[in-house]
């Protein structure tokens, strides 16, 4: 671990950089804000994330939170003005600005590509969090031009905001987060497309599944063009990917629906055909539960099966709180929390997830607490 920076500078004071600057705040550093728009530095700062920099006053270390697009230029300028050794970026994109940034004739000794994996579907200054980036994992990619010393201050940057380090090669990284992030938004966004033109009738039924899929899709569509438009061979090769799978799942529907024998298994009985479609629609969905139980759990190892304790509260204050800490006087740690409100209605169910072991304790103490719990 390198020495902790006592004076940052963040360029771009969007919701990820003023997240950035929020936490290390918090661990009493000096935080220089700047930005292209004077109003989003101005809230920054009002929200005690830093202060106005000039672009001349010295820093240990420059955080460039700027479009992916923009990171080769952003940090071209921070090292010809000379004010930081060390320069990192936090674009969810690596290669393509690694390589603009060598093009423009960046110091690559002194700059370490970096990318918190962390988020919300808000953007700007006022979405921030200084909390965002607690346990969650931050990718740096240093290749064999990085001094060692950037990374070390970089990590302990990293450090400080609360995040894990993960060193990956940006290649990977890239391919990585096209599987786990980038694909994801655009499959969301194409859902949430089918809702344009929904009869409100669909719209009065949709649940808790539909907000989940699309929750990310709310997302700012300039932004994510120029994420996707600096990561897009690894994006298409799993949204084609993913497009085989649906249409091969659209293809077996279909054959349930009509429950007639396809041209290429003539052979078979109408009877025969479903059971093949039925078994192709299982198969997607098996390797489904599959690869959703292999994302890491809670704390980075395999998923833990947890129960779930259904409350049906009223809307009104103070209602969460009364449930925490009546857990909390039961000695039951809650490892997740999930609130779904009913349309219309003032009552809302909350669904805590603890550990088996926990899940009749819970019931009993919230019972004797007056909630209503199924």
């Amino acid at each position: 671990m390198g020495t902790e920076p006592s004076r940052v500078g963040v360029v771009g004071t969007g919701m990820i950089g003023t997240s950035v600057a929020l936490a290390l705040r918090a661990r009493g550093v000096d935080v220089l804000l700047s930005d292209r728009d004077p109003a989003a530095v101005a809230m920054a700062a009002d929200i005690g994330a830093g202060r106005p920099w000039n672009g001349a006053e010295a820093v240990d270390l420059a955080v460039v939170a700027v479009p992916p697009d923009h990171v080769a230029a952003t940090i071209a300028d921070v090292q010809r003005r000379g004010v930081a050794p060390v320069c990192t970026d936090v674009a969810s994109v690596k290669v393509r600005p690694l390589v603009a940034a060598e093009e423009r004739g960046c110091d690559l000794g002194a700059y370490v590509p970096g990318h918190p994996l962390a988020g919300r579907e808000t953007s700007g200054p006022a979405a921030a969090r200084a909390d965002l980036f607690l346990g969650r994992p931050w990718a740096i990619c240093p290749t064999a031009k990085t001094g060692p010393d950037a990374v070390a201050a970089v990590r302990a940057l990293i450090g400080m905001c609360g995040a894990n380090v993960v060193e990956v090669d940006a290649a990977a990284h890239d391919r990585a987060v096209a599987l786990v992030s980038h694909a994801p938004h655009v499959t969301a966004a194409a859902v949430a497309a089918r809702l344009t033109e929904a009869p409100d009738v669909a719209l009065g039924l949709a649940g808790q599944g539909v907000r989940d899929v699309t929750r990310i899709a709310a997302g700012d569509p300039g932004l994510w063009m120029g994420i996707l438009g600096n990561n897009p061979g690894p994006v298409a090769d799993v949204l084609e990917a993913v497009a085989g799978d649906l249409s091969a799942t659209a293809r077996h529907l279909r054959a349930l629906d009509t429950a007639t024998t396809s041209p290429e298994h003539a052979h078979e009985t109408p009877a025969e055909s479903a059971d093949r479609a039925s078994g192709g629609v299982a198969d997607l969905l098996r390797r489904g539960n599959t690869g959703r139980a292999r994302i890491p759990g809670k704390h980075g190892g395999p998923q833990r099966e947890f129960t779930v304790v259904p409350i049906v509260i009223g809307d009104k204050p103070g209602e969460l709180g009364r449930i925490f800490a009546a857990a909390g006087e039961a000695d039951v740690n809650i490892e997740d929390v999930a609130l779904e409100h009913s349309p219309g209605l003032p009552a809302a169910v909350v669904q805590l997830y603890v550990k088996p072991e926990s899940a009749a304790i819970l019931t009993a103490a919230l019972r004797e607490n007056g909630f209503n719990v199924h």
